[in-house]
């Protein structure tokens, strides 16, 4: 059967004929870069299917790059191994190594059915987890676990997954080879945890190892979630990190789109599991799917959209296990025609609500930027911020792991030193965020949403608006997050 991902950009010549008239000679000359999901990958079977995915592709689409996550849970595994090795608990750490080579090499046992191919990855296998062993070992005797050594254990993940399914695609018949991100040529700086690519540095060194190979037809498979500083020590791109290999990879070799091979549909109009007659998106822009990711969407990456967003290459959200639906298409302009102002509604949950106040904020100078500087001096995110026009309180939303540490910070730094009258936290909120361009300069929006939000008894805590106008966020007790989600997804018909 046809896959029909997107209406193919041809690459066209043109050629005039003896008779004068003109024709079209159309060459089916695409470049994708492809990226699979934790969940695609999770066990044997599911490599295989990716692997059998890209391979019906590579029948319509010239060239194909392939970026892949760790199995499901094995980074979540791996950061707790690095902290139980931290603690100096080594029998636990042989364990661990014990059950993680049992998974992969089931699950290359099942991707894989040439022996002799097989016998060359379960080596390969074997020596990556050698290497993972020492460190995590040494780790442990040293009862410290630094931002270098967490990226280097964490990269073991990918560097394990990626090997089996370009062992399953050798072993369909295709072309294909193993990279790093760091091989591959993602050069990044040395922020540990939250690398970000040197764009110089990198798109020279993936034009150099990749561009060759994909113009041969081969089928370079890359790790995920990893770089390498210019000295090639390893580095993470953060959570989310393998999006974003993928569309670093395909702003530098200047794809044609980037897929995101997911177990989901697409973009949701709402979390199905709140609102079951939620529906996927058809088309977003670059600044909606950017918001909603922001607030909660899954399936999408926040730093994803950047690469590509800047070079306007189309973004793809694809489910691996329906290749056939249409998915998600992000693009500049999201072209959806849609009369609906509001295209999503997300919900953010494990946040805290922290407020500042007193009078002595009201016009001091500095005052929102000495907050800010304390959590950002403590590397804490936040997420929302709103400020009463009197400047006696600024409230603003954290992580719910970070309110602790924020709320100490502050006063620390201003409640003891009389600054402030009083920093104060509630853990049982939610954030609720109606997300879409069609919001900016339609009066009345604002109003709709809090009028359906209030018809269902739900208290608004706090507000606030960007001046994009492409969404509205505010705080709702954690109880009332469920029903102020179903509440505006039904006042605009988003289920229709």
């Amino acid at each position: 059967m046809l896959f029909h991902p997107l209406k193919l950009k041809f690459h066209s010549h043109e050629k005039l004929e003896p008779n004068g008239e003109l024709w079209e000679a159309q060459s089916w000359a695409l470049r994708i870069v492809m990226k699979f999901g934790g969940t695609s990958l999770s066990d044997g079977k599911r490599i295989r299917n990716a692997a059998e995915l890209v391979k019906r592709y590579k029948g319509q689409i010239e060239e194909i790059a392939v970026v892949a996550s760790a199995m499901g849970g094995v980074t979540d595994d791996l950061i707790g191994a690095a902290e139980r090795a931290k603690a100096g608990e080594r029998a636990y750490v042989e364990g661990f190594l014990e059950r993680l080579s049992k998974r992969h090499l089931d699950a290359l046992e099942e991707a894989v059915s040439d022996p002799g191919l097989r016998g060359e990855l379960a080596g390969n296998i074997e020596r990556e987890l050698s290497d993972l062993g020492r460190a995590l070992i040494g780790v442990s005797y040293l009862s410290e676990l630094t931002p270098r050594s967490r990226d280097y254990i964490l990269s073991f993940g990918e560097r394990l997954s990626t090997r089996i399914l370009c062992g399953a695609l050798r072993d369909l018949g295709m072309r294909a080879e193993y990279f790093t991100g760091f091989e591959a040529g993602i050069i990044t700086d040395a922020n540990f945890g939250e690398a970000a690519p040197i764009y110089e540095l990198a798109r020279e060194r993936v034009k150099a190892v990749l561009e060759g190979r994909l113009r041969s037809g081969s089928i370079p498979v890359v790790t995920g979630f990893i770089g390498g500083t210019a000295d090639g020590i390893v580095t993470t791109l953060g959570r989310g990190g393998s999006d974003y290999t993928a569309t670093i990879l395909g702003a530098l070799l200047d794809a044609d789109e980037v897929w995101l091979m997911t177990d989901v549909n697409g973009l949701m109009t709402a979390d199905p599991k709140i609102v079951p007659s939620a529906k996927t998106i058809r088309r977003v822009s670059y600044s909606e799917a950017a918001e909603m990711a922001f607030f909660g969407a899954k399936s999408l990456h926040p730093r994803a959209l950047e690469p590509v967003s800047e070079k306007g290459i189309p973004l793809r959200i694809k489910n691996t296990f329906d290749p056939d639906g249409e998915g998600t298409l992000i693009t500049k302009e999201g072209g959806d025609r849609s009369d609906k102002v509001v295209k999503a509604v997300t919900l953010i949950k494990n946040v805290s609500l922290i407020t500042v106040s007193g009078a002595g904020m009201v016009g001091a100078p500095g005052a929102a930027a000495r907050i800010f500087k304390i959590l950002g001096d403590n590397r804490i995110n936040v997420l929302m911020i709103s400020q009463s026009s009197s400047e006696y309180n600024i409230s603003l939303v954290v992580p719910r792991a970070s309110s602790k540490e924020a709320v100490a910070a502050l006063r620390r730094d201003l409640q003891e030193r009389g600054l402030v009258k009083e920093v104060i936290s509630e853990d049982d909120v939610c954030v609720v965020a109606a997300v879409g361009a069609g919001m900016r300069g339609t009066p009345g929006v604002a109003a709709r949403v809090f009028t359906a939000v209030a018809r269902k008894g739900v208290n608004v805590r706090m507000i606030a608006q960007g001046s994009s106008e492409l969404n509205i966020s505010f705080v709702v007790g954690e109880s009332d997050g469920a029903t102020a989600v179903r509440a505006i997804h039904e006042e605009f018909s988003l289920g229709s």
